[in-house]
């Protein structure tokens, strides 16, 4: 895959890892900063809601993570389209579903990738 690629697939790995630490460890400390629209009284019942959703979002990152360590081109390619498309659809539902900042923190990021493999 082209280095734009791989670049992107990275930055999306990283910040779903953030996703993750965020959602599983921070949620009710750093949290409430973030998702302002989120009723503050919500944070410490829904905690072990959020750390599923991290951890799930951990899974997203070790994905995209693997599909640069493979050594065969088309799977390595195969791989990154279907994690790529998983953040994808992730994020446009988080964006119609829960707040609309989600599809431009997740979903555009994850489209250029997209775009940037199947240019590779």
């Amino acid at each position: 895959m082209l280095m734009a690629a791989k670049s992107i697939i990275v930055l999306v790995a990283l910040l779903h890892i953030y996703i993750m630490v965020l959602e599983m460890f921070l949620w009710t400390s750093r949290g409430p900063k973030i998702f302002r629209s989120f009723p503050h009284d919500l944070f410490e019942p829904t905690k072990a809601m959020a750390a599923n959703q991290g951890l799930y979002n951990g899974f997203l990152a070790a994905g995209l993570i693997w599909s640069l360590l493979i050594s065969d081109p088309l799977w390595q390619k195969n791989v990154a389209l279907f994690f790529l498309s998983c953040v994808l659809v992730a994020g446009l539902f988080g964006a119609v579903t829960a707040e609309r900042k989600i599809l431009f923190v997740q979903s555009v990021p994850a489209l250029l990738g997209l775009v940037a493999v199947f240019l590779s």
